[in-house]
């Protein structure tokens, strides 16, 4: 590998390190090539988060948005050199030419942080599925333009479905965990009818629901929701090779454990951030090489077949 693109790539692992922890545990599984297009994507994809949620204006957040938008059309014309100056853009570049990467997919989430600057609130799940798609469905649908599918995979004509369906279930995880930090900022995620449904219209300013509402079963709910997306999501797994699927297991399993803690302590998210100590994710990453959720998965399906 020519030197500039090595050093790209461990510019963007280091990024990727720093700055998503349950990430880059989960893709320390796979092997080196695949570890170092993810974090490509990674790089690439925080660049855009990072704009939609800094301190600048909003007409100047837009500004760069069309500017990374910009430069992901170069590594789409295959424009970008190895000697340029962005190491994403030369690593991305790098990766998209060594897997089948549907980099369209970050336009997707350069929409989708779009519509956070714009404000836009959800009225219906329906409404919150068409961000979420662009969030976190395209970083999934992504993801498996590294992973591949196992030749002769069952079904793997709806792989791009179910890691589309695994990255909605990992971002109302997200919304359900940063549901104060995120009405602290100004923002609203969950639907309005689910707010209205359980009293919390109101919204979320403290340490403790609104006043008369059931926040514990509007987290309940929501919980079931997203364990239906999981369950749907996990279909995926049977169809990649032993260490890709390893990889979704462990990040999928770390989400799905914060999913447990916010269950079993709905108000705990109002409080601060629900986080798993690190001998739990060592475990999900060991329950995940080991293949146990990839088994689980296949034995439903058999069952449900016969």
């Amino acid at each position: 590998m020519p030197a500039p693109v090595l050093a790209a790539y461990s510019y963007c692992e280091a990024v990727t390190g720093q700055q998503a922890r349950n990430f880059a545990y989960g893709i320390r599984l796979l092997p080196t090539p695949k570890r170092r297009a993810m974090s490509a994507l990674y790089a690439f994809s925080r660049r855009v988060d990072d704009i939609g949620d800094g301190a600048l204006p909003d007409e100047v957040k837009a500004a760069r948005l069309e500017e990374t938008r910009a430069v992901l059309a170069r590594i789409q014309d295959g424009a970008v050199d190895e000697d340029d100056t962005d190491p994403v853009a030369v690593a991305l570049a790098h990766a998209a030419r060594r897997f089948p990467i549907p980099l369209g997919g970050l336009d997707e989430l350069i929409d989708g942080v779009q519509m956070d600057l714009r404000g836009e609130t959800y009225e219906t799940w329906d409404d919150l599925k068409v961000y979420c798609r662009c969030v976190a469905g395209a970083i999934g649908r992504l993801s498996l333009g590294v992973f591949g599918t196992e030749p002769g995979a069952r079904g793997a004509e709806r792989a791009p479905e179910y890691a589309d369906t695994l990255g909605l279930a990992l971002q109302l995880t997200n919304i359900l965990r940063d549901v104060r930090e995120d009405a602290e900022g100004g923002r609203t995620y969950l639907p309005a009818d689910d707010l209205a449904k359980f009293g919390c219209a109101a919204g979320f300013d403290g340490p403790a629901p609104p006043e008369g509402s059931d926040f514990t079963g509007l987290v309940h709910f929501e919980v079931r929701r997203a364990r239906a997306l999981f369950a749907e999501g996990y279909r995926l797994l049977p169809m990649l090779d032993r260490r890709s699927g390893a990889c979704v297991a462990a990040m999928a399993g770390i989400y799905r454990r914060l999913l447990d803690r916010i269950e079993r302590d709905p108000e705990a998210v109002l409080r601060g951030r629900v986080s798993l100590p690190g001998h739990e994710k060592a475990y999900v990453a060991v329950r995940g090489l080991s293949g146990l959720d990839a088994r689980h998965v296949t034995r439903r399906a058999v069952r449900r077949r016969a």
